[in-house]
């Protein structure tokens, strides 16, 4: 199959009722200025956010907004960059994870609900699994496939090789597929696990 064609809106539809049951908030829209659109309104000001590294909020323009501070959040990511004690950072990334709201996406789903995320530190993990109270993904329609099988191979021969030609175009030594996470459902009553899907092409 191709990874990079958005599916049908029968499938697209199936997936949504998929993730419904698995406790997953579902906002569906058709481009990127109405995902921006939706994030910034899920956040109420004086939220306390972070975000993973993903492409798809760069190319939403959330980064940018945080970029601004031109918003009413507690942007934790900026004040890591600005510690220049590496200890401290190390610290303050460890404290990250239990963010009020952590904004991301994944890597592939499957279109029974299931979730699949790729990643090299694994730094946005815990909070995707259990730390943080509001996790909010953004994901391109595109990354719906039909099998978990198929999830996982999305990632390896699609994913993968574009990120690590990302990484290396920026200077680093390339990217590397050290963590798995599959997300099956939401159980915990305190929690609230949201997706904005998009039917535009969105990250890898």
């Amino acid at each position: 199959m191709k990874y990079s064609d958005i599916p049908t809106d029968d499938i697209i539809t199936k997936t949504i009722e998929g993730l419904t049951e698995r406790n997953v908030a579902v906002h569906l829209v058709n481009t990127k200025e109405e995902a921006l659109d939706v994030v910034t309104k899920l956040i109420p000001s004086g939220g306390e956010v972070m975000t993973g590294s993903s492409t798809t909020l760069q190319q939403i323009g959330f980064v940018d907004v945080l970029k601004s501070g031109k918003h009413p959040w507690k942007n934790l990511k900026e004040e890591i960059v600005q510690e220049s004690d590496s200890v401290k950072q190390l610290q303050l990334r460890k404290m990250s994870v239990s963010s009020e709201y952590f904004i991301g996406s994944v890597h592939a789903v499957v279109d029974d609900g299931r979730t699949v995320t790729a990643s090299a530190s694994g730094s946005q993990i815990p909070s995707y699994a259990f730390s943080s109270d509001n996790v909010i993904w953004v994901v391109g329609a595109q990354k719906i496939v039909p099998t978990i099988d198929e999830a996982f191979s999305r990632i390896r021969e699609y994913v993968y090789p574009l990120e690590d030609a990302r990484m290396k175009s920026v200077g680093a030594s390339g990217s590397v597929l050290a963590k798995m996470f599959i997300f099956e459902r939401e159980v915990m009553p305190n929690r609230h696990v949201h997706m904005v899907l998009v039917k535009e092409v969105l990250g890898f």
